[in-house]
């Protein structure tokens, strides 16, 4: 009975209208009027502060990508930065040596990471939990190295200089503003891609993976190709944030890519990208975030939308009945 009542409640507050508008009119309202204020927002503020939340935006396609993963399939992985210098390499070599344009190189930036995460995903298969944290890392150490062996591609140590690109003729503005804006539509469209997959069966079925193994292979679910396709599209994800990462900063070497930036996308996925590290200690940024993250794991162990989710919700539900009682 209570969880009739508990369905009835959120169906009618999804009905109830507020002003004219239902809940999922002004859902979509909030959605344009968050889209209109980050387009308006990189005018508002200095070049530099532009190119701080280009990379914050960046940083949010490969958390993405390994939230897939490891929030939504439980696999995981301290070797994503191997991923991320997979596609900023495919984007440099292309844009180099073959002078591709630099909007051509996301593409197949995006292609050579899924097949690079799904090869990687196979022989996973074979490990879990703590013995798939330890390959994976010897992933993103190894991948630095790789780099410099194949310096006839890759530059070796020294990297490959790229020219950052200017905006269309006709925008008439900088480039930084431009390249913030670039990076604002491939952040919608990967979070669009993303919201689309997770919602549907894929979705469902890497949370049953997660939650219930046995039981999912019980029901039908094809484990195996699950997880390797969990790799796959996590790896597509981080490989292009990571040619976006390649064109906004206009070099790439193989000590862009350390370990460390694998760690920096497990501390990121929990308490946001960590640029404000370095703001609060130049001499030890990675106290500062050791410290925050014990913090929220202490405070919010299942992480802020967990923390606020369900608050916001009996919020809602709260304000909903004493609006009907009013009517009442």
């Amino acid at each position: 009975m209570a969880g009739t009542t508990t369905v009835l409640t959120s169906n009618a507050i999804a009905t109830e209208r507020v002003a004219g508008l239902s809940a999922t009119a002004w859902r979509r309202v909030g959605i344009v009027a968050l889209i209109v204020f980050a387009v308006v927002l990189p005018f508002l503020v200095s070049k530099y502060q532009s190119f701080q939340l280009t990379q914050a935006m960046i940083f949010a396609v490969a958390l993405l990508g390994l939230n897939i993963l490891t929030g939504y399939n439980g696999q995981i992985s301290l070797g994503h930065s191997a991923f991320f210098a997979v596609g900023a390499y495919t984007s440099a070599i292309l844009m180099h040596r073959w002078g591709v344009p630099y909007w051509a190189t996301l593409p197949p930036a995006a292609l050579i990471s899924f097949l690079i995460g799904v090869l990687f995903g196979l022989p996973a298969l074979r490990v879990e939990g703590l013995y798939l944290a330890l390959v994976t890392l010897a992933m993103a150490l190894a991948a630095p190295q790789l780099l410099k062996y194949f310096d006839s591609w890759t530059g070796g140590t020294t990297g490959i200089n790229l020219k950052k690109p200017l905006a269309p003729v006709g925008l008439g503005i900088d480039r930084d503003r431009w390249l913030y804006l670039l990076a604002l539509v491939v952040l919608i469209v990967m979070f669009w891609i993303g919201a689309n997959l997770l919602r549907g069966r894929t979705g469902r079925a890497l949370v049953a993976i997660r939650d219930h193994p046995i039981s999912a292979a019980a029901m039908g679910i094809h484990t195996a190709r699950y997880k390797t396709l969990a790799f796959g599209v996590s790896a597509l994800f981080t490989g292009v944030a990571g040619a976006m990462n390649a064109i906004v900063i206009g070099f790439v070497s193989p000590d862009s890519f350390p370990p460390f930036l694998s760690l920096s996308f497990i501390v990121g996925s929990t308490i946001g990208v960590p640029n404000w590290a370095s703001d609060v200690s130049d001499a030890a940024p990675w106290a500062v975030l050791g410290l925050a993250e014990l913090l929220f794991i202490y405070l919010m162990p299942t992480g802020i939308a967990g923390f606020f989710g369900p608050r916001i919700g009996r919020w809602t539900t709260s304000a909903f009945t004493l609006r009907q009682g009013r009517k009442s």
